[in-house]
């Protein structure tokens, strides 16, 4: 069961990085952002919108599936790892400026990560211990 929730949360990971990243492109290509029809138009026709769009249905229906599947308290914490990862695809292959303030902060988002999964695991240890315990002492 470990590995589907690792390899569903990789999978909405790149989901949801290359929504945020198709809705930089198109942005960027239908600028400057203006309330006409005109602009619209232009969003309609921009390539870009259209895998934004396609990344958040993804993201979508493998977040639903590993809902049924992984608590809660991670899958939610998961999909903060976004942030990084755009932040990363936007540093190497847009040119993007990363501050060191930007840096700290994807390493506190990871760190928690790490932390939660940590304590996750030692919580389900102690539980298995528990359980463990508990049929030793009824034999």
């Amino acid at each position: 069961m470990k590995k589907f929730y690792f390899v569903g949360f990789l999978i909405l990971l790149a989901f949801d990085t290359l929504a945020q990243v198709g809705f930089k492109l198109a942005a960027t290509s239908t600028a400057p952002a203006a309330l006409e029809l005109s602009w619209l138009m232009k969003v309609v026709a921009e390539g870009w919108i259209y895998v934004a769009v396609a990344g958040y249905l993804g993201a979508f229906v493998t977040y639903m599936t590993l809902l049924k599947h992984a608590p809660i308290g991670p899958a939610f914490a998961a999909t903060h790892l976004e942030i990084v990862t755009v932040s990363i695809v936007s540093y190497y292959f847009l040119g993007e400026v990363l501050t060191p303030v930007q840096i700290l902060g994807g390493l506190f988002i990871v760190g928690g990560i790490v932390i939660l999964a940590c304590e996750k695991e030692k919580e389900e240890h102690q539980i298995e211990s528990a359980a463990e315990k508990s049929l030793v002492d009824a034999l």
